[in-house]
């Protein structure tokens, strides 16, 4: 496969990795928008959250418990945190795997909604 994700999750590519299990990887984004920026990638490769079946309802669940994780051990849970999953082009979607950002360690602009 030529996913990038995937080779990361794989070990071939190098990353600064902040979690691993048997169905995650998350390490630290190499362009970070914050002072902590972690990306959360399924193992499995699925393109997108479009992609997602029901099959897949426990792994969609534990990656915001993964989150959750990484955000505590980030230290920046207490103060609060961005979670964003980019769906397709329109959605800013630049790697066809689904990923989960996780940003925070200062206020965050761009308020949503």
């Amino acid at each position: 496969m030529d996913c990038i994700f995937c080779k990361i999750a794989a070990g071939s590519i190098p990353a600064d990795i902040v979690y691993k299990d048997d169905e995650f990887v998350a390490f630290r984004d190499i362009h970070p928008q914050a002072p902590v920026h972690d990306v959360i990638i399924t193992r499995k490769h699925i393109p997108s959250v479009n992609d997602l079946t029901e099959a897949d309802r426990a792994l969609a669940g534990k990656m915001l418990l993964i989150a959750k994780q990484i955000a505590e051990k980030e230290g920046i849970a207490v103060k609060g945190y961005r979670l964003a999953i980019n769906c397709g082009p329109d959605g800013t979607q630049e790697i066809p795997h689904i990923h989960l950002h996780i940003v925070g360690g200062r206020l965050l602009s761009g308020q949503l909604g």
